[in-house]
């Protein structure tokens, strides 16, 4: 003890003699009596601490699980997760969870919208979490991280090589995605094109129910595209691929279950059967694209190199080469990637839009067609001369 001008009071005697031990053991005595506030169920681990020699914490009994425990969780959490906040505010949360949330299992087990990574926060850390992911082996992230390293990054061969990757495992969006290089020649000359190779991989993607890849093989065999005309069959994969994209809306809502329910505003091509639904959700991979060339300032017009952008607002795509992409036959206007984004982007806005009145004006000014004459007048001159 010390005095109040902070001496220390001479030790007794009788205390001098008491050997060290039995002094420590009294202090440990006083801890022991600190219990805090909370009744007999804080008593036993108060006095657990206290005989540990730890005084106001309590013990951390994470830190007691086995690490297989915590991954298996983490797993669960991943396949589970809406989006990569999700697992962002997991991985920060302490250090053990942040080393146990890169393991392979738990990556592999991410789901889309956990992977679904917004152009507007791109960055090196945001990449390396993907491909963290595809190497672990989940085709998601290989399919993502494909499609924006081939169309973003310009690094054709390693975004190709996990398309691939994704392709073997049965993904059918990456089947569908490498259909349509194919059917381009993306990222080579128009002489790359390879239709039967497009073909064949789209019919892969349609038998594992890729809603794009049937009404695409619909298309190419109603019109000969890379394989036998059969319009008998083609006719049947379009109403399938309507079929199933019915199926999808409604299991997606069920108040569209009720058919009074739709809206007028969506349309699509369910439309051909008097229905209406909203329009498809696109990929995240396809909305990367989208905010990505359209922050840099690109749109369905050509930049000053020339290239465009896929007309259909759910697609994304942009031409590696000029002229890659088919352009609208009547109006010229809109160019698309595919014969899928073709049909469905006419069925959304394109059916409302295309109208070739200056051709029609133009070439009737050169006939010396009156004024007052109407379209349909203009168009059968034009067929006549």
């Amino acid at each position: 003890m010390r005095t109040r001008r902070g001496v220390c009071y001479p030790r007794p005697q009788w205390r001098a003699e008491e050997p060290e031990e039995e002094e420590e053991e009294g202090r440990r005595r006083k801890r022991s009596r600190r219990v805090p506030a909370g009744g007999a169920a804080a008593d036993e681990p108060a006095r657990m601490m206290a005989s540990e020699g730890v005084a106001g914490e309590m013990p951390d009994f994470f830190d007691s699980l086995p690490d297989e425990l915590v991954v298996s969780i983490l797993c669960k959490l991943s396949a589970s997760a809406a989006r990569p906040a999700d697992l962002v505010g997991v991985r920060i949360t302490c250090k053990r969870l942040n080393e146990l949330g890169s393991d392979p299992l738990a990556l592999a087990m991410a789901s889309m919208k956990s992977l679904a990574v917004r152009a507007k926060n791109w960055s090196e850390s945001a990449h390396e979490f993907l491909k963290q992911c595809a190497d672990a082996g989940n085709l998601e992230a290989c399919y993502i991280l494909g499609m924006i390293r081939f169309y973003c990054l310009q690094n054709r061969g390693s975004g190709a090589s996990l398309m691939a990757r994704a392709a073997m495992g049965s993904h059918a969006a990456a089947l569908y995605s490498l259909a349509v290089i194919q059917f381009n020649g993306s990222g080579g000359s128009k002489d790359d094109k390879d239709l039967r190779a497009g073909v064949a991989l789209c019919a892969r993607a349609a038998v594992l129910g890729h809603v794009d890849a049937l009404r695409e093989l619909g298309h190419c065999l109603q019109d000969g595209y890379g394989v036998r005309r059969n319009v008998a069959e083609g006719r049947r994969f379009l109403i399938q691929a309507n079929a199933r994209e019915l199926a999808a809306v409604l299991n997606s809502s069920p108040a569209w279950k009720r058919h009074g329910d739709a809206l007028a505003s969506g349309c699509s091509l369910l439309s051909d059967f008097g229905c209406n639904v909203p329009a498809p959700e696109a990929h995240p991979a396809n909305r990367f694209m989208a905010e990505w060339f359209a922050a840099r300032g690109a749109s369905g017009w050509p930049r000053e190199d020339g290239l465009r952008l896929c007309s259909h607002i759910g697609c994304g795509r942009r031409e590696m080469r000029r002229h890659e992409f088919r352009r609208c036959s009547v109006c010229g206007v809109v160019n698309y990637c595919s014969r899928a984004c073709q049909a469905l982007h006419w069925k959304l806005a394109h059916k409302a839009e295309c109208a070739p009145m200056d051709r029609w004006l133009d070439a009737a000014a050169a006939a010396g067609a009156p004024p007052e004459v109407g379209g349909g007048e203009m168009m059968m001159m034009m067929m006549l001369n």
